[in-house]
């Protein structure tokens, strides 16, 4: 694509659309283009030069420690077994799955909320490079972005999860969901 090509920058960001994770299926991206787009899912604003984000595959492998990561987190808290339930088959959800990591720099000349939106750019971005490449994604928080035995598993002192992109191919058609209402939220000043 060049710089004059903006009819197909535009196709590319009005057609992406969010999938739910559980609707997402093989193929999902080989380790080379997923490599690929989270390089492209880092070119983002940063002020300071600080990469106060990281991203953590978790790989087909570990999903079953996941599930059991999740398990044993909702059952310590008493929660439902179809709560579990849905959990544990979210932690198998879509091909691959990529946690985002907030890791601000504390401390520093450059504001722990400027980071925060460097972090969430990157993920944007790395919707953006999944949808780039064919592939649908999915972001989502809920309680095991904010559980501290699912956080501590990934997270270090100071840092906490911006989200869980789930990447794949839809099994179904993707929904264009209501969007806001450009007067609403457009003003100017001055």
């Amino acid at each position: 694509m060049t710089l004059n090509d903006t009819s197909s920058l535009k196709s590319h960001l009005a057609t992406r659309r969010s999938g739910r994770p559980r609707d997402l299926v093989e193929p999902g991206p080989s380790e080379e283009e997923l490599a690929e787009i989270l390089r492209l899912a880092a070119r983002t604003p940063d002020h300071g030069k600080l990469v106060p984000y990281r991203f953590v595959v978790v790989g087909k492998e570990a999903r079953d420690a996941l599930a059991a990561l999740y398990e044993q987190a909702l059952r310590r808290d008493g929660a439902h077994e179809a709560k579990i339930a849905k959990s544990v088959a979210n932690a198998h959800a879509a091909p691959t799955l990529v946690i985002l990591i907030s890791s601000p720099v504390r401390d520093h000349k450059i504001p722990v909320f400027e980071q925060e939106l460097t972090c969430g750019a990157a993920g944007m971005n790395l919707l953006h490079a999944a949808h780039a490449h064919g592939y649908v994604g999915g972001w989502i928080t809920g309680w095991p972005a904010y559980d501290l035995a699912i956080t501590d598993a990934f997270c270090n002192e100071g840092e906490r999860i911006a989200g869980l992109i789930y990447l794949g191919t839809s099994a179904c058609e993707l929904e264009e969901r209501e969007r806001p209402d450009m007067g609403g939220i457009v003003s100017r000043w001055g």
